[in-house]
């Protein structure tokens, strides 16, 4: 899917309700807080997801950031669920010429698009900067029987069907895609394996932890405070090395040649003008070179991923192009 051929839907606008409208400024391009130089002021950010989910907790790091580094006055943050994120983002497209709208998104929303069949995608929206990679991991309860991941392997390969494992995204996200490329690196057949998705890192815990699955892919960030105090244990982490904090191998260490390494980013409403983008991904660049910034990378296990421009544009169509081809292998896609 070229990223220059998606085309918004008149049909999506119906998904924004005149309340809304009158809320965010969607379709008014006179702006307050948009000078050169000063503060970035009356941020909003989308978040696909609800509360606790990955989106949902960058976001509110990088609103916190923002302010304590002075790039800008405050962020609301917006919880629009529903749809993978794709809700959120026809709002995000149908906000044209709204400077002070962003949306945090990443990897899930991208294969939203897809198993959503959305009106709009991510070549609809302002890109600004990918700012962080999330490395995943593989988490079982306390008490689980599983105490290792050759465990849940040979558990996995002798019924595909019988373990139940969960997710904070829909099908075509992050949590989903990650089992599914292990269990096709195990010999075994995604298709007969069972994902349950949920709407985001909050309500996957507390099904993990209320035993109504088995096993989670998730963020490590998501559960760090579980994984902290032993409420839950993880049995891989997925990116190319060990996460420093966690004892447990990477996926590749535990045999399994799978390295696969979530990341999220910001774009803006369509319809911008290029001195606007260029305040906005300015701010961010101040974020990231920011103590608070810094430190919240560390804490929550993130790597600095920082890319804007071109660079960001080019990333966001390569991800379309690898995502639609392992939905299509899934039969999630056309």
């Amino acid at each position: 899917m070229d990223r220059r051929t998606l085309l918004r839907s008149a049909a999506a606008a119906a998904l924004v309700p005149a309340a809304w409208t009158a809320a965010t400024g969607c379709g008014v391009t006179r702006q307050s807080g948009t000078g050169s130089s000063g503060p970035l002021t009356g941020l909003r950010m989308i978040v696909g997801n609800g509360p606790g989910s990955g989106y949902d907790i960058t976001a509110r790091t990088v609103g916190k950031a923002l302010t304590e580094s002075e790039a800008a006055r405050g962020l609301e943050v917006m919880n629009i669920s529903g749809a993978g994120g794709t809700i959120g983002l026809s709002r995000l497209v149908n906000a044209r010429g709204n400077g002070r709208l962003l949306m945090m998104m990443g990897l899930g929303v991208v294969g939203a698009v897809f198993t959503n069949r959305s009106e709009v995608g991510l070549a609809d929206t302002t890109p600004l900067a990918r700012l962080i990679e999330d490395p995943s991991a593989v988490v079982v309860p306390r008490d689980s029987r599983l105490e290792s991941l050759d465990d849940f392997l040979r558990a996995w390969r002798r019924d595909p069907g019988g373990l139940s494992v969960g997710g904070g995204s829909s099908p075509g996200g992050p949590d989903h895609l990650l089992p599914m490329q292990i269990a096709e690196a195990a010999g075994i057949d995604p298709t007969r394996t069972r994902y349950i998705g949920y709407d985001g890192g909050g309500e996957l815990l507390t099904a993990l932890l209320g035993s109504k699955i088995d096993v989670a892919a998730t963020g490590i960030g998501e559960m760090a405070d579980q994984i902290a105090t032993g409420d839950v244990r993880v049995l891989a982490t997925t990116g190319p090395t060990t996460v420093a904090g966690v004892d447990a191998p990477t996926l590749a260490e535990a045999g399994t040649p799978v390295s696969a390494v979530n990341w999220r980013g910001v774009v803006a409403a369509p319809g911008l003008p290029d001195r606007r983008r260029e305040r906005l991904v300015e701010a961010l660049r101040t974020l990231r070179g920011s103590a608070g910034w810094k430190d919240a990378v560390r804490r929550n296990g993130w790597s600095d991923a920082f890319l804007d421009g071109e660079a960001f544009e080019d990333f966001l169509a390569d991800q379309n192009t690898r995502v639609a081809r392992t939905l299509k292998r899934l039969g999630l896609a056309r």
